[in-house]
């Protein structure tokens, strides 16, 4: 084959390398492989360049007398040591991990100092017809062995983590990138050319030439080949990679909604459960109270019915006994109505219903309960007033039975189109995580809460540490409501 085609297709191996991992490795991925591929990226672009660089010396005449020769043969060494401290780097970032970026770094440093001063030594000690030959072999002994070391290392390393994810037909690849890169560096950069650096004296291009018949170029160009196919073969690993992410999301999604039906499903049977609760408390406090004023009132109408013609002056007394039983009866009856549904709600708004609720936990838990509010109340829809108000039971309820206090703070805020309320205690705090997602008797009040929120367009916010005391936000949007 000619040499200028080896060549070729030589720097054509490893600049389409590069060129493929700087476009997959653009994108987000978590694994060491990927932020290492950036460093073998660098190396197949500039290595690549290299050998360009070296065919077009071939195609073109001599530049002898041209003032840019002085400057190619050292370009031509710089060229190669970078490509080579890139492949190095690759292969450190994978051997040492990304937990260890730092010892991959200095690695490289030592390695490149060891370079630095090997090469200032021959540039001292040699001739200049000497010079640049010995600083390319010298650079493909200290530099090209030494990364291509590195690399299959790291690509055996790569090799294990794939199979380990399951992956097995990328850690084929793998391994095959790990081979001919072994190959290329401790065979194809062992045969340069004949210089004064050891061993490359006896043990060079023309050995090469002379034991297998073909040039020690060709055979970089074929390992070049075949390490850049397999590492780009490999590269499908994010792609994998990618769709287990998209699998993996997706069930976690599956998983999060099944979670939120069985917590609706069970926050409707807790509601309907606390619904008929509700129904068996309302008869049960009318057949105490309305119940048993109705049999007063019955039982004294009929004594007075009794007592016209034989004893008229009891009459007036137990005129003002059924006068009391009434009194009492009412208010129970309002008492009943109250907590049902408190007219204030609709009569003075939120605040002042907040006010009152706020006073009467205040007097029956002594709890002391702080109502505030900022900005100027609006006419809120009774859905939103209903369940702005319930919520704030809800959570003075919590208070009173959890939080270890004797105080509460309850805020309501109008800022133009939203309404907010927040609650606020001191006491005890608890887990938010645990204690909205755990299976086994999950806090329904606080779920309650946000269902609640929700079924306005709200949101709640729900902060809490242990010892830390709790807070709960509720925010409504009222432009929907308002014009919808």
């Amino acid at each position: 084959m000619d040499i200028i085609t080896v060549y070729f297709l030589y720097g054509l191996s490893f600049f389409s390398m590069g060129l493929a991992i700087l476009l997959e490795v653009g994108r987000s991925s978590e694994q060491d492989f990927a932020r290492a591929l950036r460093s073998l990226a660098g190396f197949g672009l500039v290595h690549g360049t290299h050998e360009w660089l070296e065919m077009f010396l071939l195609i073109h005449p001599p530049m002898d007398a041209s003032a840019l020769s002085a400057w190619i043969g050292p370009g031509r060494v710089i060229l190669l040591a970078v490509s080579f401290l890139f492949l190095i780097q690759f292969g450190a970032r994978l051997v040492v991990g990304s937990t260890r970026a730092r010892l991959a770094w200095q690695l490289l440093g030592v390695i490149a100092l060891v370079w630095t001063v090997g090469l200032i030594w021959l540039f001292l000690t040699e001739s200049p017809l000497q010079r640049l030959v010995a600083a390319d072999v010298y650079t493909r002994y200290s530099l090209a062995i030494p990364g291509a070391a590195l690399a299959a290392w790291g690509l055996f390393l790569q090799r294990q983590k794939f199979l380990q994810a399951g992956m097995s037909d990328f850690g084929r690849d793998v391994i095959i990138a790990a081979v001919a890169f072994g190959l290329y560096g401790g065979v194809g950069q062992l045969f340069a050319a004949r210089s004064v650096v050891f061993p490359s004296g006896f043990l060079n291009a023309d050995t090469f030439l002379a034991w297998f018949g073909f040039r020690i170029q060709l055979f970089r160009s074929v390992m070049a080949c075949i390490a850049a196919v397999a590492i780009i073969r490999s590269l499908r690993a994010f792609e994998e990679e990618t769709r287990r992410q998209i699998e993996t999301l997706s069930q976690a999604q599956l998983a999060e909604r099944r979670r939120l039906e069985e917590l609706r499903e069970e926050l409707l049977r807790q509601t309907v459960r606390a619904q008929e609760l509700e129904r068996q408390r309302i008869a049960r406090e009318l057949h105490d109270e309305v119940g048993q004023t109705l049999t007063a009132l019955g039982m004294g109408l009929r004594a007075i019915s009794d007592n016209v013609v034989l004893h008229s002056e009891r009459i007036p007394k137990q005129a003002r006994e059924l006068q009391g039983v009434v009194a009492t009866g009412l208010f129970g009856l309002q008492n009943l109505i109250t907590g049902l549904h408190p007219p204030q709600l609709d009569d003075f708004g939120l605040v002042a219903a907040v006010r009152w609720y706020a006073a009467q936990m205040g007097e029956r838990t002594g709890v002391a309960v702080g109502v505030s509010s900022q900005g100027e109340e609006v006419e809120l829809p009774l859905e939103v007033r209903t369940v702005l108000y319930r919520i704030v039971q809800e959570c003075v309820t919590n208070v009173v039975r959890h939080a270890k206090t004797d105080r509460a703070e309850v805020q309501i805020l109008f800022r133009g189109a939203e309404v907010s309320i927040h609650v606020e205690d001191k006491g005890c705090g608890f887990d938010v995580d645990m204690a909205l997602t755990r299976r086994e008797y999950p806090c329904w009040g606080l779920l309650g809460i946000q269902e609640r929120a929700a079924l306005v367009g709200g949101a709640c916010v729900i902060r809490s540490e242990p010892g830390m005391g709790t807070l709960v936000e509720v925010m409504v949007p009222l432009e929907r409501e308002t014009h919808g």
